[in-house]
């Protein structure tokens, strides 16, 4: 009798200590969503944050290049003309 009360001491041991890493795992994996949570928070607001300033760069080189410099001329000239006929396009569904 007293090998049957082994076995099942010994049973009881070995699932208390797997529960035991059961839970450890179960935290370890919520620590590890959080932290990929907060990472992708973050390249989100990254991405936000360099649209942002590639924004900012083109109306800078637009702003640049109305005032005289001769590198990005072409550039703006076509982006007028695309705000002009943008306009006119406005313009004539206006009149319809």
């Amino acid at each position: 009798m007293s090998n049957i009360e082994d076995i099942v001491d010994a049973l009881e041991d070995k699932i208390s200590k797997m529960l035991r890493k059961v839970e450890a795992l179960q935290q370890t994996n919520a620590r590890l969503k959080e932290d990929l949570m907060q990472s992708q928070n973050n390249l989100q607001l990254k991405k936000e944050e360099t649209e942002a300033w590639e924004e900012k760069y083109e109306a800078l080189k637009i702003a640049k290049s109305i005032l005289g410099s001769d590198d990005n001329k072409k550039e703006t000239k076509l982006k007028i003309n695309s705000l002009v006929r943008e306009i006119d396009y406005c313009i004539s569904q206006l009149s319809e």
